[in-house]
């Protein structure tokens, strides 16, 4: 029996926290340390910087942290695996070797190219989303350090177990094991107490980073250097396995895995066992990410103070509206944020804020015809008028989108230390995914048992997260019997009277009772993704905090 590999991440976000790195070689023993850099919106950041440079395209921040934490990791003997490298995984080894170099610190760099797809006309960029064969090619030849560009976020654990216990590519079970743990551990401090709805009375100013022990079977144990910050708990990895998922069969490039045959049971102080998991044949195609330049934008918030908000908000609109004329840009959206309240102690509470976001093909469209439009009323329109900062010329906004590529499309290479170039084969399997039947619901709870108006968050965590246009909202709850309401309260359309900008948009629910948690879908919630910021929360990271805060008759038994 091949002893656990202890696998961490040091990053979940191009911009994450700067020394993770450093802290996580430093207060702990490791095997192997991670790092995702890689979203959709920086692929498009990463995109106009090559536009600019061609010898660019990579996270320049992982090379910072190197300069630092290169000889540390030497010396703990721990390899390095991160998404890094972007557009440009091959400049970014040949700049990885010239800093050890420079340095004096012999490590043997390894690098997997072969994401990179020719662009359609009009895009910025167009990556397939590659599995963890390369890495695990890379390492078993003994490499030190693997950096990638786009591969699934989950592959940075996935490849690594597979190295480690020399996984063959059909082993379904384990590597969706792997490819679990690697979802929890991909966005760092979230499954930390990052970002957590239980926060509350916990030492969340500064969470640790998490660790996955990896098991040989593919189960695994979630935890974090003793001493860090944040909390590992049930609550905590749960709320991640929802994050930026949807349907129950989680399809990935090198495996399916089964959300709904996923168990956790707490293994000791932040410490979470993740057991179960089944997997199946990976899907025929894989995924694409394409960024394109979408036009540009430009916002102006106006500030409502006190008494007529609504009286306000039409005048000012009609003004903005008879102004821009013909010259109207192709998108115009206002959107009404409310007051607080009137009789406030502050003119900030007392204020509301309508948003006016426009956009256009044409930069002049959005620039002085806008700004104009709202400055040149200062003196001339609602009592009070001001805005929230003047407004800009306008600037570039990017859309991305995900199409399926055939997987003859995508020659996924290992480029070993050694300059060896080795292609990686394709899944011995494929299958086309399927829906999940939905399985039974736990019985309701016994009817007319009294009942207290109450915010849904007083039973239920939630968590949500962008996938393009797409937000997903994600809730749990900790007992047997909140599921049991929960499954048969949640419905979609109580969830769409709930939220009612979700209203004529396509929802879908997924129920995993193996996690007391269901999981909604709303397609073209976001727009074209985060980057065209459709909306004031562009990720939608913040709708199952409002989920949470809406009220509804919850039984007293379960507040109590």
């Amino acid at each position: 029996m091949t002893a656990p590999i202890r696998i961490g991440n040091a990053s979940g976000f191009y911009g994450d926290r700067f020394d993770a790195m450093r802290e996580m070689l430093s207060d702990g023993p490791l095997d192997v340390l991670t790092g995702d850099y890689l979203a959709e919106l920086t692929m498009l950041i990463l995109g106009r910087d090559r536009l600019k440079d061609q010898r660019t395209g990579y996270a320049k921040t992982f090379l910072r942290q190197l300069e630092e934490c290169l000889g540390l990791a030497r010396e703990r003997g721990v390899r390095i695996v991160a998404n890094a490298g972007g557009l440009n995984p091959a400049g970014l080894a040949d700049a990885v070797r010239e800093l050890a170099g420079r340095l004096g610190v012999a490590v043997r760099v390894a690098h997997v190219e072969g994401d990179a797809l020719p662009p359609p006309e009009g895009a910025l960029t167009a990556n397939a989303y590659l599995g963890g064969g390369g890495i695990a090619a890379c390492l078993r030849a003994g490499a030190e350090i693997v950096v990638t560009g786009r591969v699934a976020d989950s592959a940075l654990v996935s490849g690594v177990a597979a190295a480690h216990f020399g996984w063959a590519a059909g082993d379904w079970g384990r590597l969706a094991g792997a490819v679990v743990a690697g979802h929890v551990l991909e966005c760092g401090t979230q499954a930390t107490g990052g970002n957590y709805s239980f926060f509350r009375g916990r030492d969340v100013r500064r969470p640790g980073f998490p660790i996955a022990e990896v098991h040989e079977d593919g189960s695994s144990v979630v935890t974090k250097h003793p001493g860090t910050g944040g909390f590992v708990d049930v609550g905590t990895v749960t709320a991640q396995l929802l994050y930026e998922t949807g349907p129950l069969r989680y399809p990935g490039p090198d495996v399916t895995a089964r959300l709904d045959t996923v168990r956790l049971a707490r293994d000791g102080p932040d410490r979470v066992r993740i057991t179960g998991v089944e997997g199946e044949p990976p899907p025929p195609t894989l995924k694409a990410g394409v960024t394109r330049l979408g036009g540009w934008r430009n916002e102006v918030v106006f500030v409502l103070t006190g008494l007529d908000v609504a009286q306000k908000a039409e005048l000012v609109r009609g003004q903005v509206e008879d102004a821009l004329g013909k010259s109207r840009p192709e998108v115009v959206r206002w959107e009404l944020l409310e007051a607080r309240g009137v009789d406030s102690d502050t003119q900030e509470a007392a204020s509301a804020f309508l948003r006016l976001v426009v956009r256009d093909p044409s930069p002049d469209a959005v620039g002085r015809a806008v700004s104009g439009a709202a400055i040149e009323l200062a003196l001339g329109s609602y009592p009070g008028f001001h805005v929230t900062a003047p407004p800009g010329k306008g600037a570039p906004y990017g859309v991305f989108t995900s199409e399926p590529v055939a997987r003859s499309a995508v020659a996924e290479t290992a480029v070993l230390w050694d300059g060896q170039r080795v292609e990686v084969p394709q899944p011995p399997d494929v299958r086309e995914l399927s829906v999940v039947p939905a399985g039974p619901l736990p019985s309701p709870l016994p009817a007319g048992g009294r009942v207290r108006r109450a915010p849904l968050g007083a039973v239920a965590g939630a968590r949500s997260g962008d996938k393009g246009g797409d937000v997903n909202v994600g809730l749990w709850v900790s007992t047997d019997q909140a599921f049991a309401w929960l499954a048969h309260e949640l419905t979609v359309e109580r969830f769409c009277s709930l939220l009612p900008e979700t209203v004529g948009l396509r929802v879908t629910r997924h129920v995993l009772p193996g996690l007391r948690a269901v999981n909604f879908v709303v397609e073209g919630f976001l727009g074209e993704g985060v980057a065209s910021q459709h909306r004031f929360d562009p990720q939608g990271k913040g709708v199952g905090e409002w989920l949470r805060g809406r009220e509804l008759d919850i039984p007293e038994v379960l507040l109590e």
